[in-house]
C-alpha cells in the first residue's frame, strides 16, 4: 500500500511525490517546528487543499496540564470519558479518526508559552504524536503536527524513541534458551 500516492485534489501529473509537502515533513518525523504564523498558514492550506483535516490549537492557553487536557478534549471532540491524564491522550489520539486519503494536521499555535509553563508535558505531547503517527502509517494514514513556536531558537529533544526489541517468537528469556537470571 503506497502511504503517499498522487490525489486528483493535489497534483494530478505534477512533480514526483517527494515535492509534496507532507512528505517532504514527514520524511523527518511527524513533528514541524514553525517561527513565522505566515509560513504556518500556508503550509495549512496547502494541507487543507490536500484533503487533510486540519485542527488548530492554541498552546498559549495551556497554563497547566488541566488546561491542555480540556482543550485537546474539546478541539479534538474527544469522548466525555476521555480521562484527562496521559494516558487517556495517549488512547484517544490513537483513536482520531485519519482518513487514508489525507490525513489529519494538528497545527499547535503558541507551543513556546506552553512548554515554558508545563516543559516535561510539551516533550511528552510531542513525543506522543510522533509515537502515535507511526502507528498510524502502518496502515497507510498520516498524522502530522505543526507547532508553532514564538521563539526561533526553541528546542525539544527527539522524539519518537523506540526500544529495540526481541521479535514476538523470542520475546520470554526462555525463548532465547536463557534460564531465569541469565
Amino acid at each position: 500500500m503506497a502511504f503517499f500516492r498522487r490525489t486528483k485534489k493535489v497534483e494530478p501529473a505534477g512533480p514526483p511525490l517527494e515535492h509534496r509537502l507532507d512528505w517532504r515533513l514527514m520524511q523527518n518525523g511527524a513533528i514541524a517546528l514553525y517561527h513565522k504564523g505566515a509560513v504556518l498558514n500556508e503550509d495549512v492550506a496547502w494541507f487543507q487543499q490536500a484533503g487533510y483535516r486540519v485542527h488548530s490549537l492554541d498552546a498559549t492557553r495551556w497554563s497547566s496540564a488541566a488546561a491542555f487536557h480540556a482543550d485537546v478534549k474539546r478541539a479534538l471532540a474527544f469522548p466525555d470519558y476521555y480521562g484527562n491524564n496521559l494516558a487517556a491522550w495517549i488512547d484517544c489520539l490513537a483513536e482520531l479518526d485519519v482518513r487514508g486519503d489525507g490525513g489529519v494536521v494538528l497545527a499547535l499555535r503558541g507551543y513556546d508559552i506552553f512548554a515554558r509553563a508545563e516543559p516535561d508535558l510539551a516533550q511528552i505531547v510531542l513525543d506522543s504524536i510522533e509515537s502515535t503517527s507511526r502507528r498510524f502509517l502502518l496502515s497507510g494514514r498520516r498524522l502530522v503536527a505543526l507547532v508553532q513556536s514564538g521563539d526561533p531558537r526553541i528546542k525539544f529533544e527527539r522524539v519518537g524513541a523506540v526500544a529495540v526489541t526481541w521479535n514476538p517468537r523470542e520475546w520470554l528469556d526462555a525463548d532465547r534458551g536463557l534460564r531465569g537470571g541469565s
